[in-house]
């Protein structure tokens, strides 16, 4: 009885054929990665570097040397920010699996810096939530 404006017929929509990773919110993870990797990279860097900088609080729990949080966080943020890469380029599930399990890491890692640099430790906590929420929501390369 009803009829289809476009044309197509059964009912169906018919899909514009995409090109590159598919998803806006997989490339919005993407750089979200490379950008909250690099900048963790920076943030070990000063921690390594400088760790007079950083004002250090007595009886902290995860109390860490502060060049050992500078080397887990340039790791980390070297590895997240290479992920991203691979994640805007390819679109891989391997890479999404990845980058979920990555940024959940630097969320942990930066909750238990949140004392040397309370701020910025949130900040990462934001981006790595918001990286995780946009590759959790983002359609898996069957449904595209």
């Amino acid at each position: 009885m009803a009829s289809n404006v476009s044309g197509t017929g059964s009912g169906t929509a018919r899909s514009s054929p995409r090109t590159g990773i598919g998803s806006g919110w997989l490339v919005f993870a993407a750089v979200l990665m490379v950008f909250g990797g690099l900048m963790m990279l920076f943030q070990g860097i000063a921690a390594i570097a400088k760790d007079d900088v950083f004002v250090v609080t007595r009886h902290y729990v995860y109390q860490f040397d502060l060049t050992a949080w500078g080397w887990i966080h340039l790791i980390l943020g070297v590895i997240i920010a290479l992920v991203g890469v691979a994640l805007l380029f390819t679109g891989a599930t391997w890479a999404r699996v990845a980058g979920v399990v990555l940024t959940g890491l630097a969320m942990l890692a930066n909750f238990l810096w949140a004392p040397y640099a309370p701020l910025w430790a949130i900040v990462l906590i934001a981006i790595n939530a918001f990286v995780i929420w946009a590759l959790c929501v983002a359609p898996s390369p069957s449904e595209r």
